[in-house]
């Protein structure tokens, strides 16, 4: 739907800064995270997840009536609701997973979630771009509706035995339970490491995204070549999401995470090199380093949270994870005007491989250890 929304509105318009605004608008909730994710601890999961996506069906037909830039106000109120939604229904399918899925197939199951995520993306921004085409955006809405109906309706289905969520007590306030998040985030010595790596590799993500039209231009493209630049790079994320579990498994988070940044870092710094073959064997490389880390933190997030807290723990360690990702954009596009992006490309490898340090330097806790430190943040952030 981003990607319609934002040819949605160049069309009506002609002015690519508005249509930009699309992409911003459905990411600028992410920046509330922690306190939307106080929803998710709130309760019960399952049925909130039914209702979001109901909700999201009925609010999508409302684009119907987009049909000039005086009704664009309508699209970019859908885009904000829509984004808000997406945060409290990723903290709270991640509480749900973490209940319905054994501990030990949760590296399994998210990086299963991370390849069918991938993998639609190889189809669905095509897919959609040849719908609006043809039948214009408000057929692209009520596909979209659909399909928020049909997710709503499998979650119907799932059978999972949800503890009631607890109530907190009149004396504390919604800003002391948003803040729960971050703080257990920040005391855990298990989880802090991993959420600051993913927040860093986003940031790096962005500023080497900002140099990818430049890349093809130096390789004597036309932009449109980014496109199989991204393509490969979704195959790549597809196959190390069907690897991850066993690859947690025999690694640990932080040696996962490690090795999927380094690899992502000498991929960028190869991509300086003016060849198609390098660019194009960097991509798949990109493609299978950078979901390591994310992989790894949403893991071990859902493995070391106590369940009452665990909506809002996710959606803070999405936020710290994701939002620098639109930094690195805004500051790459800038850089990219001044800089010569084979040496920025080469400086932001480098500069990568050093965050990988204090990971591989992490002891794996044992699980006596890890529990120890669990119980300690729970009872600091849940005070009785």
């Amino acid at each position: 739907m981003w990607l319609v929304a934002g040819v949605w509105v160049k069309e009506l318009t002609g002015s690519d800064g508005v249509a930009a605004l699309c992409v911003f608008a459905l990411w600028a909730p992410t920046l509330i995270g922690p306190l939307l994710g106080t929803l998710a601890d709130r309760t019960r999961r399952r049925p909130l997840l039914v209702w979001t996506n109901l909700g999201l069906s009925v609010l999508l037909l409302s684009l119907l009536v987009v049909d000039s830039p005086g009704t664009l106000w309508i699209l970019f109120a859908v885009l904000l609701v829509y984004g808000a939604t997406g945060v409290v229904h990723d903290a709270a399918e991640s509480a749900l997973v973490a209940a319905a899925v054994d501990e030990r197939l949760l590296g399994d199951f998210n990086g299963l979630r991370m390849s069918a995520n991938e993998g639609m993306k190889l189809v669905a921004p095509l897919a959609g771009a040849g719908l609006y085409a043809a039948y214009g955006g408000a057929s692209v809405a009520l596909l979209d509706a659909l399909t928020f109906v049909l997710a709503a309706g499998l979650y119907t289905l799932l059978r999972v035995r949800e503890p009631k969520p607890l109530r907190a007590p009149a004396s504390v306030g919604w800003r002391t339970q948003t803040a729960d998040g971050a703080r257990y985030l920040w005391r855990h010595a298990t989880l802090r490491p991993l959420v600051l790596a993913g927040g860093t590799t986003m940031l790096f993500a962005g500023l080497n995204g900002a140099m990818i039209y430049a890349v093809a231009e130096g390789l004597g493209h036309s932009p449109a070549y980014v496109g199989l630049l991204y393509a490969v790079q979704g195959v790549g994320s597809v196959a190390v999401g069907l690897a991850s579990g066993p690859l947690l498994r025999r690694l640990g988070a932080h040696r996962f995470a490690g090795y999927g940044i380094a690899l992502t870092a000498l991929a960028v710094a190869a991509r300086a090199l003016p060849y198609d073959a390098v660019a194009l064997v960097s991509s798949a490389v990109v493609g299978v380093g950078l979901p390591c880390v994310l992989i790894a933190a949403l893991t071990t997030v859902q493995r070391e949270t106590p369940d009452d807290l665990l909506g809002r723990t996710t959606a803070t360690a999405n936020t710290l994870m994701f939002a620098p990702n639109a930094v690195g954009l805004a500051l790459g596009a800038g850089l990219v005007e001044l800089v010569d992006h084979q040496a920025l490309l080469v400086t932001f490898g480098l500069v990568r491989l050093v965050t990988v340090l204090p990971l591989l330097r992490q002891r794996q806790p044992s699980r006596a250890s890890a529990s120890a430190t669990s119980d300690r943040s729970s009872s600091d952030a849940n005070p009785a």
